[in-house]
């Protein structure tokens, strides 16, 4: 069995990274959307109450509401905190972290949508498919293109939302109180396999259409499922406690380890050979 050439993997993605730089289409939304999420985003929350102290206290109620689906444990936290320190702890901790997720996906999607209809729109799809490479190197080069950096903007974007958030919170709560446990989880496991289920996706339609947008645009579609638990963790229809990340995500393992057996069944250069 012919192992793999890493060498020559190395650098398919090298080239793949330096042409991400060059297109401005594909690395702008990768600053911009973590930039939102995590720096305007804590701060907003963090000083909302003192910019609309009385849409603040006609919405506890809601909060309250919000609170009973939250563990015993953490409603015990709670209890001794202010109803502002109350909303800064469960807003920057709990509301909004599956939003989170938006960035792991968004970038793989991005990297996978140009992995492959990139080097068709740049005529440069021909040369990587007349290379000595055999059909899974360049399959896995492009896999790994679009993984590897999603999850290290994924854990860059953590570590900077916690610093944005502690700081943004520190004058209400005195102490630094994020990450709370969830995070941690949502980070290191259930985060990349979001990653890899939506490059998973991608890579299967980037085979097939014709332009970076219109593959861009296909797979926004990917966004929908961490909208649905933005809101359900927001309107309190569920918690996404520890138990229910580490579920949650290996189901998504396990999608995403499906997808991209697909993928790497029907990579054809000589199907992509014909499309050039």
């Amino acid at each position: 069995m012919r192992r793999w050439n890493w060498r020559a993997i190395r650098a398919v993605m090298r080239k793949d990274l330096q042409q991400v730089r060059q297109n401005r289409m594909v690395w702008l939304p990768m600053i911009l959307v973590p930039a939102i999420l995590d720096i305007v985003l804590p701060c907003v929350m963090a000083i909302l109450p003192s910019l609309a102290p009385q849409d603040f206290a006609s919405g506890s109620a809601d909060l309250a509401e919000f609170f009973k689906v939250l563990p015993p444990s953490l409603q015990r936290t709670l209890g001794s905190l202010s109803p502002v320190q109350q909303w800064v702890y469960v807003s920057l901790n709990f509301m909004f972290a599956p939003m989170f997720l938006i960035v792991p996906l968004m970038v793989s999607s991005i990297l996978a949508a140009d992995s492959l209809v990139g080097e068709r729109e740049r005529k440069t799809l021909e040369g990587l498919l007349y290379t000595p490479m055999t059909d899974g190197e360049i399959f896995i080069a492009k896999v790994l293109v679009s993984f590897v950096p999603a999850c290290f903007i994924e854990l860059a974007s953590f570590a900077g939302y916690g610093l944005v958030a502690n700081a943004a919170g520190y004058r209400v709560m005195g102490r630094v109180f994020f990450p709370a446990a969830t995070w941690w989880p949502l980070v290191l496991w259930l985060g990349p396999a979001v990653s890899m289920m939506g490059l998973g996706v991608t890579v299967l339609i980037s085979s097939k259409a014709k332009t970076f947008m219109q593959a861009q645009q296909t797979a926004g579609v990917l966004v929908l499922p961490m909208v649905f638990l933005m809101i359900g963790q927001m309107t309190g229809l569920f918690f996404l406690g520890v138990g229910a990340i580490l579920a949650a995500g290996f189901v998504a393992w396990l999608v995403g380890a499906w997808l991209v057996w697909i993928g790497a069944r029907t990579f054809s250069r000589g199907e992509l050979i014909v499309r050039v």
